[in-house]
């Protein structure tokens, strides 16, 4: 059975996003460009929300991407995306599929099928939504040494407390820090 990682980064005060629903504040280096371009090799679909499926088909496609990192512009552009969302329905950034009810069932299916992990990075809300169905495996959250005092909680809207257990711990040279959790099965 494949398994399904949600990787979430995160200010040291457990917000995702800022305030306007950005990003710029978190510090990219090559550690965590190799970190990342690293997860393209272990996984074969990736699975997002509506909102984060835009933002990454503005810019993954680009030729800025492809100039920036091409190992994960090849892997965000080429791998089978699919996208939680009751509004979209079809979009020019391929492969996609467009999934409106029941996605914890679909991704149920989808581990079902052979094949390497499926990844979700970023969608915060739409982790929240699936970790208390037991269909996430692992969570992987990058802590970035910044406090924003304001902004859009991570897993803002989780419906129901979800124990966690700590399986890993990785200190980056410039402070970041990924810790890695598994659901603790009740």
């Amino acid at each position: 059975m494949r398994n399904l990682y949600a990787f979430l980064l995160t200010s040291v005060d457990g917000y995702h996003a800022d305030a306007d629903g950005g990003t710029d504040w978190f510090n990219v280096d090559d550690e965590f460009e190799e970190y990342s371009r690293a997860q393209g090799e272990h996984i074969d679909a990736i699975l997002m929300g509506r909102v984060t499926f835009e933002m990454m088909a503005s810019f993954w496609p680009t030729p800025e991407a492809y100039e920036q990192d091409p190992v994960v512009a090849g892997f965000m552009n080429d791998l089978p995306k699919i996208v939680a969302s009751r509004t979209m329905t079809e979009h020019p950034w391929g492969p996609t599929t467009f999934v409106a009810d029941d996605v914890a069932e679909h991704v149920r299916a989808l581990k079902e099928a052979p094949g390497k992990d499926i990844a979700i990075f970023g969608s915060s809300s739409l982790v929240a939504e699936l970790l208390p169905t037991g269909v996430i495996d692992e969570l992987r959250i990058i802590v970035d040494p910044v406090a924003l005092g304001r902004g859009i909680p991570a897993l803002a809207g989780l419906a129901k407390p979800v124990p966690l257990k700590r399986t890993g711990l990785q200190a980056f040279a410039n402070g970041h820090v990924v810790l890695t959790y598994v659901p603790v099965p009740s």
